[in-house]
């Protein structure tokens, strides 16, 4: 089927149903991020393939609801499919609300999947669309006709030894049994899957760049059952399971459990990370909790065991970049070089590290314009020659068996002007205004955006994404409660926690400039006023200088970039050949 075929087999279904509007939100029954491909709903009905979008069908329009960072792309993805793009004004708000409400006549019905919708979302839609009168209805308008639809992924899962965890999985129950204790909960649902994964030091590929697995989990006082395809695990993961207090049932049976909780008991679930379908199955006699998972702050906060591997991870996946760089700079011109091609040589140089078990994310290779786009992923149409002028963006990231990367490098192929250098230097002076500054103990997200943010207001510059995300341990790359961004999240950065850093300048036609830095949240120093902390540079990689001007820099800036990349050399170059060892000194020379 053609993607209006498909939009006018919806509108049919709509029709008989005598349902006025359709939503299809980009999630699945965990309310992941990343789908698996049986949960790709729009990418399938539309043609989009941005991970981050809402539909929206009527009988006389079809619109998709995107932010900045996928506006080039949606116009170039949704061309003849029927459906236009509706540009967000802020990024993540559910603006499509209010449309409908502006729209629709009164009394009218809206469907969609309540599997594919957040408890949050459920209620705000009926909170806010209840002054006209607007009845909800549970239907998959996709399914019919979807054939050949993926099934669900059947890949073997596997459990982690508490040697790389640094913590039991009995050890981690009993950490989230205590919060338990705190909301007077006699039971906890948790369906968001890295949750699920770090309380069970559980891994897996059931979706892409995140090695985590489809399940459920319910805990109690007394008990924990994990809700999992049987042949996900072998004899001895399940034996491991139950020897610390865990029962394993089937991936559906959670539905009727649900159905079975003590009445007038009290049960802890959290709105944004559960889908609305279960919560409707929950006993009106049921107390409901509705908070944040205790599972997600515990696993932001990494242990000793957690930080020392990662350090690890960040000296192997340094000297796959180092390999990179080196390889883009010596053989630009010579052979050819495209988007795709530097992408598969950067993959090839993490493979061949220890530990490497696949890419965090779908990396992001883009060369001169397109690395205006923020969230640009090349193909095959798109893949642009890489030449010895302009700037190269590279965002990437390695999944180890004891870690997560993510990092963003900039690299001056040559003939670079003046507007590039400044962008370039300004970009670089932010990154380490957020890298060096020291805070006082209970800051939030929004303070470190700001301080990150400065040295670009200082010339009317900024950017449309957040400073910075949580990171997972050999976990999903974007990772809570913490973050980076203007929203006034409530979330203390603490000790412990690993943030990206990383500013950005975009000149939509011309060139995109971003450096990423992941650091961990240590302490600094205590005195009357307060307890300090700071920001250990994790990532370990050059950081191009030659188009710096030194001259926009403070004397701060100077000394710690100075130091980062004395740090660097010293940390990568017993890893490394002699003539890698040349390069990444000339790389790393003061300035």
């Amino acid at each position: 089927m053609t993607y209006p075929e498909k939009l006018n087999a919806i509108r049919e279904q709509m029709k008989a149903d005598g349902v006025d509007a359709y939503i299809i939100p980009s999630a699945d029954p965990h309310i992941s991020e990343y789908l698996p491909d049986h949960y790709k709903c729009i990418a399938f009905t539309t043609g989009f393939k941005g991970s981050v979008s809402t539909v929206v069908i009527t009988q006389d329009f079809a619109g998709l609801w995107a932010d900045s960072r996928y506006f080039e792309q949606a116009e170039e993805q949704l061309q003849g499919s029927g459906f236009e793009l509706v540009k967000l004004k802020v990024q993540h708000a559910p603006e499509y609300i209010q449309w409908l409400g502006n729209t629709l006549k009164q009394d009218a019905t809206i469907a969609f999947d309540e599997k594919l919708v957040s408890i949050l979302l459920g209620e705000l839609l009926q909170q806010q669309l209840a002054y006209k009168g607007i009845r909800f209805e549970n239907k998959d308008y996709l399914n019919p006709i979807w054939t050949n639809r993926p099934a669900l992924p059947k890949e073997p899962a596997f459990l982690i030894a508490d040697t790389y965890t640094g913590q039991s999985i009995a050890d981690k129950l009993t950490a989230v049994r205590a919060s338990l204790k705190q909301y007077h909960a006699d039971s906890h649902l948790i369906s968001s899957l890295d949750d699920l994964a770090w309380l069970f030091n559980l891994r897996g590929s059931d979706v892409s760049y995140n090695p985590v697995v489809l399940g459920f989990a319910l805990i109690t006082p007394s008990q924990a059952t994990l809700y999992i395809q049987h042949d996900k695990l072998n004899a001895a993961d399940k034996a491991t399971l139950s020897a610390n207090g865990v029962e394993i049932l089937g991936y559906d049976t959670i539905a009727k459990d649900l159905q079975f909780l003590t009445a007038e008991s009290t049960i802890l679930i959290d709105p944004k990370r559960n889908c609305f379908a279960l919560y409707k199955l929950i006993p009106t006699s049921v107390n409901r909790v509705l908070e944040t998972n205790p599972s997600t702050h515990l696993k932001a906060v990494k242990n000793e065991t957690e930080v020392e591997n990662t350090r690890k991870v960040m000296r192997r996946d340094g000297v796959a970049i180092t390999q990179f760089l080196k390889w883009v700079k010596e053989n630009v011109g010579k052979i050819e070089m495209t988007e795709l091609s530097a992408a598969a040589q950067l993959s090839a140089f993490r493979a061949a590290q220890e530990g490497f078990i696949g890419e965090s994310f779908n990396t992001i290779s883009a060369y001169r314009a397109h690395g205006a786009l923020p969230h640009y992923a090349s193909t095959e149409a798109s893949n642009a020659a890489i030449k010895a002028e302009g700037l190269f963006l590279v965002d990437s990231g390695g999944q180890y068996r004891y870690g997560t990367t993510d990092i963003t490098r900039v690299m001056p192929m040559g003939n670079n002007t003046e507007e590039e250098s400044i962008d370039y230097t300004l970009v670089l002076k932010a990154m380490i205004e957020g890298c060096k500054t020291r805070f006082p103990k209970g800051t939030c997200g929004y303070q470190i955006d700001a301080i990150t943010r400065r040295p670009m207001w200082d010339y009317a510059l900024n950017y449309g994404h957040g400073t910075g995300h949580g990171v997972g341990y050999f976990l999903n790359v974007h990772e809570g409660p913490q973050v980076f961004n203007p929203t006034a999240t409530a979330v203390p950065v603490e000790l412990g926690m690993i943030t990206s850093i990383e500013p950005g300048i975009y000149r939509p036609g011309k060139h995109g400039i971003r450096i990423e830095n992941l650091v961990l949240t240590v302490k600094d120093q205590t005195n009357e006023f307060n307890e300090f902390y700071a920001f250990e540079a994790l990532t370990l990689a050059p950081i191009d200088t030659t188009i710096v001007k030194k001259e926009l820099l403070e004397q701060s800036h100077i000394d710690w970039l100075n130091s980062y990349h004395e740090k660097v050399y010293t940390a990568l170059s017993p890893l490394l050949n002699e003539k890698e060892k040349e390069f990444l000194k000339e790389m790393t020379k003061a300035i």
